[in-house]
């Protein structure tokens, strides 16, 4: 496949196909930046339990060895979810939802548009562009 024809549709695929692909890319694209999100939770709750941590040894210091002693065991280190630090959700959702999300994307363009990926975008931006205007070019 030239790059000229990677954002074509193959001949005999229907508007209705390129339409479900295009929703199933999209989808994928959702999943991507939720996926983006669940490592920000993951970043963000080890910096928390890191910081608590310095919180807690301060408040030590400070003579509140009663309080520091309470966070510590009731807190620090805490599983965020029953049996799982974030780093295992996140492995749990990367080996489960996340790589059968991906696969079946891949199968379902391999099966119908020979693995051709954005069609609908494509051709919305056919649609869309002026034609023969700077910045309006099909193709870098």
């Amino acid at each position: 496949m030239t790059n000229d024809d990677e954002h074509v549709r193959p001949d005999g695929v229907d508007d209705l196909t390129v339409e479900a692909l295009g929703n199933i890319s999209e989808a994928l694209e959702a999943v991507e930046v939720a996926r983006g999100h669940l490592y920000a939770f993951h970043r963000m709750s080890g910096t928390a339990d890191l910081t608590l941590g310095k919180g807690v040894d301060q408040l030590r210091e400070a003579g509140h060895g009663d309080l520091a002693d309470r966070i510590e065991r009731e807190l620090v280190g805490r599983n965020v979810l029953q049996g799982r630090w974030t780093f295992q959700v996140v492995e749990e959702y990367d080996d489960g939802y996340y790589a059968t999300f991906k696969e079946l994307e891949q199968v379902a363009r391999d099966a119908l548009v020979a693995g051709r990926r954005h069609l609908y975008e494509a051709e919305m931006k056919e649609d869309r562009r002026t034609h023969g205007r700077p910045g309006h070019e099909r193709r870098p």
